[in-house]
């Protein structure tokens, strides 16, 4: 049906109109590309047994941690054994998915690692108010370098990756390598997923120079 909001102008229906082609068009691309996704060909097999230990201590592997799913996400924190706070911005988005984590768990693993120690996390989570986000320590693990969320100098990247399994043993599936990719909108590499900036991008404002601050 024709959409009208009281009291505006023809220029702003007009305007409207057209931004709202570019919408779709975006939307259509957005589906394109989850498209060419899903078709990715099988990544590289995961050789190493990767151990890590939750906030309690536990040790978990990386097959624990896809609980009875197929699929599994592992989001890096930026929270290295030297850091005095975790990244504000990997705070903001685990802010944004705390209230999420148990519905994306009712479809796929989700896990959270860091290279600071149980005790360091455990503390984190509390301060944070995280308890439902599954923290867990990557210390004494190969996962961090090996996989883009540790520089070889130590320092700590905010990857997301995206792991699969079968009887034929881990692969890994995606990663956000747009984080190394130079562009003008570098470091939108988890944009889609992150609800503030969405939200900012619908104001008059846009994004501006805000950065989340440490809370």
């Amino acid at each position: 049906m024709p959409v009208s909001i009281p009291n505006e102008s023809a220029a702003y229906r007009t305007a409207r109109n057209e931004l709202l082609q570019a919408e779709l068009a975006l939307r259509a691309q957005t589906e394109k590309v989850a498209a060419l996704r899903r078709a990715l060909p099988a990544g590289g097999r995961v050789a190493e047994t990767y151990v890590f230990r939750s906030t309690s201590g536990a040790s978990a592997s990386l097959l624990d941690l896809f609980g009875q799913h197929s699929t599994l996400a592992v989001y890096s924190l930026m929270y290295g054994p030297d850091s005095e706070a975790a990244c504000p911005m990997c705070a903001a988005i685990l802010d944004g998915w705390r209230g999420q984590v148990s519905h994306v768990q009712a479809r796929l693993g989700f896990a959270v690692v860091a290279q600071s120690s149980p005790e360091r996390l455990a503390a984190l989570q509390i301060a944070k108010g995280w308890q439902d986000l599954p923290l867990y320590s990557a210390a004494g693990s190969s996962y961090q370098q090996d996989y883009l969320g540790e520089s070889s100098e130590g320092a700590q990247l905010p990857m997301l990756h995206v792991f699969t399994r079968s009887d034929g043993g881990i692969r890994h599936f995606w990663g956000s390598e747009m984080l190394f990719e130079p562009s003008p909108w570098q470091p939108r590499h988890v944009d889609a997923l992150w609800p503030m900036w969405n939200l900012f991008d619908l104001t008059p404002e846009g994004r501006g120079d805000h950065m989340p601050s440490q809370l």
